[in-house]
């Protein structure tokens, strides 16, 4: 078990996305991303303010962060640019801020509650693993380059999903880590053995809907208005 004031809580966000360009300070639902997502930390009945930084390089969102009251890490310019990145670069913060672990939230998902980033957090805390990373469960069929089945499939049965092995596909959402190991340049985890890093399953797939493209920006903007009181709670 983790100490929760060993814990820091990131949120990084940049302004030279190509594909929706400034998606983070875009005008959405009256608000806009980094803001939504901020509102919603602050709701957090376990998260202690003082462990929250917004991890940005750019004034705009500089501005946000001082006006939610929250602390800022000024990212470096290096830090924002996609050529040449590493572990250690983007989250640069790792050995400048006073704490042991991280939890990171996309700010890209708005439609994840309060309710669910606080769970992620307290399962990290209890957890004995150094990493831990935010999943959904898929129940259908998928194969590999060669054509072959990548599920185990019952023979003999129809392709009804419900027989089929589940796989856990990354909702790119909520992450977590030791700082110690960005020095080591490893996010997470390696990727390579059982619960390295521990997997959260995310129940709801509607929570994991990230914005990339224009139309995402748009459908997540149309879904959040419907349901925006329930996600603050």
């Amino acid at each position: 078990m983790k100490n929760i004031e060993q814990v820091a809580v990131v949120i990084q966000a940049r302004l030279n996305s190509e594909r929706t360009p400034k998606k983070m300070i875009a005008p959405f639902a009256g608000s806009n991303l980094v803001e939504i997502c901020l509102e919603k930390l602050l709701k957090s009945k376990v998260i202690p303010k003082n462990s929250i930084y917004l991890s940005v390089h750019e004034q705009e969102l500089i501005n946000i962060g001082i006006q939610k009251g929250i602390n800022v890490y000024n990212r470096s310019i290096e830090s924002i640019e996609d050529k040449g990145i590493t572990v250690k670069k983007i989250y640069e913060w790792y050995n400048k801020i006073p704490y042991k672990y991280f939890v990171m939230v996309n700010a890209c998902c708005p439609l994840m509650p309060t309710e669910t980033i606080d769970d992620f957090f307290i399962t990290f805390i209890n957890t004995k693993s150094e990493g831990l990373f935010g999943v959904v469960e898929k129940r259908t069929y998928y194969w590999d380059q060669e054509g072959h089945m990548v599920n185990k499939w019952p023979p003999g049965k129809l392709l009804d999903t419900k027989l089929v092995d589940p796989l856990y596909e990354a909702a790119h959402c909520l992450y977590a880590g030791s700082m110690k190991n960005i020095e080591k340049n490893i996010h997470m985890g390696t990727f390579s053995e059982k619960n390295d890093p521990e997997l959260y399953i995310i129940k709801n797939e509607i929570e994991v809907f990230d914005i990339d493209w224009p139309w995402q920006f748009k459908f997540a903007e149309f879904l959040y208005k419907g349901i925006k009181n329930d996600l603050l709670h």
